[in-house]
């Protein structure tokens, strides 16, 4: 074994769930599953990371039980799955049952797409589109989405009601309820990046007076509600992963939080509310959240909450995805050796990688072999390799 990367293949307890070692799959959409049914070349997919021996994987987003949960959120999602449905739950039980056959661990992550589902698409295309505030977000920051896009979602909407609230709460208690019913180890929820939990949590598409909004605090209110709805459904023994993130897809350069104060406001409430890991969307894992401190924004999301953290963002790799494609070079290399001296200190507890096992399912064995990696390919992407 190389003796660099050995304290990422200890063992770790989460709740009743035992992982092998702290490797995780990242979510990552994949958008093969037509009419949101996994089929069996889905299933092989997280099998040969399983058979990998990656220690937790982490499924793509998948749609929750509700009709404006997913769409067109300006990123070609035609074929997202989802977690509702006799065919779909079919297909994530074959899913789960080749994944544990082959000793693997597995959660989904739960998605709403809130204020990125452009209006008119999805399943339902006649229900509206799910925005605290009616607010998309404000225009003409660095973002994912082109100038082309951007028309169709900036145009400000209806808020959601007390009613569309509770609903949409209500649709992730049921979606983690199908999930134990498929045999799930645990679940994940999606509340980065912009979607419908990260929407609740940010100014700019939170301009809430009520219970909902109004401060910091109550701003976190939607997700810890999410939280209690979820532990419910699946009960004490099972754990739950809360992503969130600063930037935004309307907004790369977005910060929820300016302080560790102010993300411990905003954390400490979800933390109660029964998560068990947070997981801190970054570009750069490596890279300081605050100033004063070389803490990244997992191990500060540790410090504020004393729960556990993973965290992402370009391992293994030497640039970020938006940054890779922009300068229109192939991501490589590795980078083990500044993340293993922040895991020594303790301030994460787990690792999650995303595009470096997209393109190969032994890439953990050859991590822990010490052998060579293959750069990051494009085409990986579009196929499931």
């Amino acid at each position: 074994m190389n003796p660099l990367v050995a304290p990422l293949f200890s063992s770790l307890a989460l709740r009743n769930l035992g992982l092998k070692n702290r490797i995780v799959m990242a979510p990552m959409t994949r958008n093969f599953s037509p009419r949101g049914v996994p089929g069996e070349d889905v299933a092989s997919y997280y099998r040969r990371r399983a058979e990998g021996d990656v220690g937790l994987i982490i499924t793509e987003g998948v749609g929750i039980d509700h009709p404006a949960a997913l769409g067109d959120a300006g990123l070609n999602e035609t074929n997202v799955p989802h977690l509702h449905g006799e065919e779909a739950l079919a297909g994530w039980r074959r899913v789960v049952r080749d994944v544990h056959a082959a000793g693997g661990v597995i959660m989904p992550q739960l998605w709403h797409q809130g204020v990125l589902r452009k209006a008119g698409t999805g399943p339902h295309p006649d229900e509206p589109s799910c925005r605290p505030s009616g607010l998309w977000g404000p225009t003409g920051r660095q973002s994912s989405l082109s100038n082309e896009d951007l028309a169709d979602f900036a145009a400000p909407t209806a808020p959601m009601t007390e009613r569309d609230i509770e609903d949409a709460i209500a649709a992730y208690g049921r979606s983690a309820a199908n999930a134990m019913a498929v045999g799930f180890d645990g679940i994940a929820i999606h509340g980065a990046h912009g979607y419908l939990p990260d929407n609740f949590l940010w100014s700019e598409t939170n301009r809430r007076t009520d219970r909902w909004g109004g401060d910091i605090g109550r701003r976190s209110e939607f997700a810890a509600e999410i939280v209690k709805n979820i532990r419910r459904a699946i009960g004490p023994e099972r754990p739950i992963v809360f992503r969130f993130s600063q930037w935004k897809q309307q907004d790369f350069r977005a910060r929820l939080a300016q302080t560790p104060q102010e993300l411990e406001a905003i954390l400490a409430p979800i933390a109660d509310a029964g998560v068990d890991v947070f997981d801190a969307s970054v570009r750069y894992f490596d890279r300081a959240e605050f100033d004063g401190s070389p803490l990244n924004l997992a191990g500060w999301a540790k410090k504020v909450t004393g729960k556990l953290s993973m965290a992402v963002g370009g391992i293994g790799l030497n640039k970020g995805m938006y940054d890779s494609k922009r300068e229109g070079s192939a991501a490589s290399g590795n980078n083990f050796e500044p993340l293993m001296e922040r895991f020594a200190r303790g301030e994460f507890d787990l690792v999650e990688v995303g595009r470096s096992l997209l393109h190969d399912p032994q890439w953990v064995r050859k991590v822990r072999a010490g052998d060579e990696l293959m750069p990051f390919s494009e085409e990986s992407l579009n196929v499931l390799v």
